[in-house]
């Protein structure tokens, strides 16, 4: 290592005018890279410049260069990793940290103590030392030590002092003073001596003289020592008075914070007894009120209520952690217990008894409507009843038992007296329905004052009257309602059943409207999304009839009501359990009577379904009508394949003619009557369907018995019915058949064509034969104007045929024809002149056909007819005035 270093002295440092005084052989950390040398230097020149030098060995050769240097005042920290054990590496923090492991420990220990020493000589920078051993950062290192790791160089480095300015000029002075110090040394070195003993010298006689001033010094240091003592004493004296009072106020101090604390205290006991009196002290009044409180009085039932709602919010106040351990707090609660529980029993038992009363009390009130059809009204009741709302509100959320017992005692006693009222009530209106209650007796078999309906279906069948034998009738018998005449059952009869129908609808609406406003007021059944229904633990008693709730409660155990809206409809359907049955045998009752009741039914049902569920779709009244409606509905659709199936089953006579179908006029009759009927109603769906399926059963059976008319021809009878069709179709404008109008009107005006084509084919009978041969031999490929040298077809037979058919004895044919068209044709549609001038035109058609032919195909022969088109014009038109 010493060669090493006077090496790098000598070819590195000495040209750059710096001194090498530590090194050390260091690779980095880490990585396997080649041997390098950290060098500590000073420069020779001042000021002195300190520095780290890494020296690598270059690779070209065996010479050595500088590689990096840093200043030493950059250095901020060196760590040397572990003080206590032989650890090589260590770490120098310049701009950034460079992590070292050095040859041995002795030389990273060596270099260390290096940069310690001249940080302290020459920066006195502070640089953190961290985990280096105390004995390297010593100021004075052993010699030997030294020696072995910086050479002699270190002793230097140790001797050496700078020189103050003062003492540079001093030497100066004195070295020009002595001109030859620098030639004789010793005569300098004498005469510096003797001049130091002269100054010795001096100095002993100074101190000597001073003697004096010293003892006088020391005297008054002696006395300066007495006062000191004295003032010490004076000040533990006061220390010991501060004490005392020091003592004096930390006990007032305690005493404050006591009184503070017994203070606040006191207040925290204050609040907490006014905040039990304010929120669990109940006034005597209330508590009267609660005991004896009048419940039938305004007065009383205000006071009531009052109280009521106190002594709830005394029983809800949130109590303060430690309240429930106050016997005051628990004789409070027990006294509100005490209280909730007598008023509850009282209001219990008088509503009990409020209910009871009325529900038999209004049975005396039903005989002044039985004569009108009119329903009670409970209004007064429910009045009477809503000044307890707040007080069954209080009941719900304080005893829920004795709330749920209460609604099931209303909705048993109510539903009685509604099963009563609502029976009557319809009696009433089956007896209007039949007629008068003498005619209702002797019809249906009605005994009794009371009304009731004991007629079989048989005696109901009894109302059907025997009709004449005209085609009104006829029709009628196939689209009637029941059993029943059409001409006996008028538009009169049909209006006041529509009326009746209303009014009992009508009844109903507002009486289930206002009884479920009053269950939702007063059981306040609008205010909680959820709650546990009243009426699913026990089970409902059977009405008088023995008909059973609609719900069994077994079903009402397993569901679990999700809202309030829902308990409601429960309590309605227990409450007007008989509604739904007595609707259904009113509706069958008037489809007995008349099946084309149904039409007005399902008008009126829909319009107030309709209604219903605009107002809530998901209360009792919508959910009730709507399930009618699919009853009347059903009706409906059976009034209509009634009708179907007796146009299925028509006969008609083999001995007269035809004319109109009596179901043609039965689906007139019927349109007529449903347009009235569904002018602005809201089902107007139901009837277009019934019309299509209608129509098409009539298109069906005029064409089935059309081809099995014996007397008259098929095309007579599908042109007169497809004629009274399309004349009432185009009459009533039904939207819904245009279709089917315009099917009518083409197969009318194909069959009235047939019809003329096939008639006229008898008064020129032989001329149609000729004609139709010559066109035949044309066809075949005969020219036209040879035709007349066939045979069968030349001039000769031509004005043979022509000469059979003269003016007179065409005007016989045509006059034959027009009575077999009378007698074909019915006088109801009044088509015989439609017919006769049909029969006109197209005999012209077939007369200029005819000249036609024979100018083509006996070309100048000069053949005409016996008869010219005004002479048929004059035979049609004396043919139709003489008839």
């Amino acid at each position: 290592m010493t060669a090493i270093k006077h090496a790098l002295q000598r070819d590195i440092f000495t040209p750059n005018d710096e001194r090498l005084l530590g090194i050390v052989n260091v690779c980095k950390a880490g990585k396997k890279k080649k041997n390098c040398f950290l060098c500590a230097t000073v420069t020779t020149e001042r000021p002195v410049q300190v520095k780290v030098v890494k020296v690598k060995k270059s690779d070209k050769g065996d010479f050595y260069k500088r590689q990096q240097t840093w200043e030493l005042r950059d250095l901020t920290e060196v760590d040397a990793k572990d003080a206590s054990k032989e650890n090589p590496e260590f770490d120098l923090h310049f701009e950034k940290v460079y992590r070292w492991v050095a040859s041995s420990t002795a030389e990273k220990n060596s270099f260390i103590s290096c940069i310690w020493k001249l940080n302290q000589r020459y920066l006195r920078k502070k640089v953190e030392f961290v985990n280096v051993s105390s004995q390297l950062l010593e100021e004075s290192v052993p010699s030997g030590e030294s020696q072995s790791v910086a050479g002699g160089d270190e002793d230097a480095l140790d001797d050496y002092q700078e020189l103050s300015t003062r003492e540079e000029q001093d030497i100066e002075s004195m070295m020009e003073m002595c001109e030859y110090a620098i030639s004789n040394a010793e005569a300098f070195a004498e005469q510096l001596s003797r001049e130091l003993q002269v100054l010795d010298g001096a100095n002993i006689q100074s101190i000597m003289a001073s003697e004096k001033q010293v003892n006088i010094l020391m005297q008054l240091l002696d006395e300066a020592l007495g006062e000191v003592d004295t003032i010490e004493g004076k000040l533990s004296s006061y220390e010991e008075m501060l004490q005392s009072v020091k003592e004096q106020m930390d006990q007032i101090s305690q005493s404050n914070r006591l009184i503070q604390i017994s203070n606040t205290n006191n207040s925290k006991l204050l609040d907490e007894i006014q905040f039990l009196v304010n929120y669990m002290d109940l006034s005597k009044g209330h508590i009267r009120a609660l005991q004896e409180g009048d419940l039938t009085s305004p007065k009383g039932i205000e006071a009531c209520i009052n109280a009521s709602e106190a002594l709830l919010q005394c029983m809800n106040v949130a109590l303060r952690p430690g309240h429930d351990k106050l016997m005051a707090v628990t004789q409070q609660q027990l006294l509100f217990a005490e209280l909730r529980d007598t008023f509850a029993r009282r209001l219990t038992n008088h509503l009990n008894n409020v209910f009871v009363h009325q529900g038999h009390d209004q049975s005396s009130t039903l005989s002044q409507h039985t004569a009108d059809l009119t329903l009670p009204k409970h209004s007064p009741l429910h009045r009477d009843l809503l000044r307890y709302a707040k007080l069954m509100e209080w009941l719900k959320n304080t005893h829920r038992e004795k709330y749920e017992g209460l609604s099931r005692t209303y909705v048993d006693y109510m539903s009685r007296l509604y099963e009563r009222e609502i029976k009557d009530f319809f009696e009433v209106a089956k007896i209007k329905m039949a007629g008068t209650s003498k005619e209702a007796k002797g019809k249906f078999g009605l005994h009794g004052s009371s009304g009731k309906l004991t007629g079989s279906t048989s005696s109901l069948n009894k109302l059907t009257v025997q009709g004449s034998n005209s085609r009104r009738s006829q029709s009628s018998s196939l689209l009637d309602m029941g059993n029943m005449s059409a001409s006996d059952l008028d538009v009169a009869d049909r209006t006041k059943f529509d009326k009746i129908f209303e009014q009992v609808l009508s009844e109903l609406e507002p009486l289930c409207l206002a009884e479920q406003d009053f269950i939702s007021k007063f059981f306040k059944l609008q205010q909680h999304p959820t709650v546990t229904p009243p009426l699913a633990q026990p089970e409902m008693e059977e009405s008088d009839g023995g008909t059973p709730s609609r719900m069994p409660p077994q079903a009402e155990h397993r569901h679990s009501l999700s809202s309030e809206k829902d308990l409601v409809r429960l309590m309605m359907n227990k409450i007007f359990q008989s509604i739904e049955t007595e609707l259904n045998s009113l509706i069958a009752l008037g489809d007995k009577i008349d099946s084309f009741n149904s039409l007005y039914m399902l008008v009126k049902m829909s319009h107030h379904v309709w209604t219903a569920e605009n107002v809530d779709p998901a209360s009792y009244l919508s959910t009730t009508l709507g399930n009618v409606l699919v009853t009347v509905k059903r009706n409906f659709d059976k009034c209509i394949s009634g009708q179907i199936r007796q146009m299925e089953e028509v006969k008609i006579s083999k001995k007269s003619k035809v004319g109109i179908l009596p179901f043609v006029t039965g689906f007139e009759e019927f349109a007529e009557l449903a347009e009235t009927i569904f002018r602005n109603a809201e089902r107007r769906g139901d009837l277009d369907k019934a019309y299509v399926k209608l129509i098409r059963a009539v298109f069906m059976n005029v064409e089935k018995v059309a081809s099995e008319s014996q007397k008259t021809p098929r095309d007579v009878v599908m042109m007169e019915n497809f004629h009274h069709i399309f004349s009432t179709l185009s009459r009533l404008k039904i939207s819904c058949l245009d279709a089917e109008r315009r099917e009518a009107k083409h197969k009318y005006t194909d069959h009235l064509q047939s019809y003329v084509i096939n008639s006229l084919g008898q008064p020129l009978e032989k001329l149609n034969h000729f004609f139709e041969g010559v066109e035949a031999r044309v066809a075949q490929g005969v020219r036209e104007e040879e035709v007349s040298y066939q045979l069968a077809f030349n001039k000769q037979e031509l004005r043979k045929v022509i000469k059979e058919y003269p003016g007179k004895e065409v005007k016989k044919g045509l006059d034959n024809l027009y009575k077999k068209v009378d007698k074909h044709l019915c006088e109801e549609e009044s088509l015989l002149q439609v017919v006769w001038h049909s029969m006109q035109d197209e005999f012209i058609r077939q007369y200029k056909h005819f000249e036609d032919l024979i100018g083509r195909c006996y070309p100048g022969s000069g053949i005409t007819m016996e008869f010219t088109i005004q002479d048929m014009l004059e035979y049609f038109s004396s043919i139709a005035q003489s008839h």
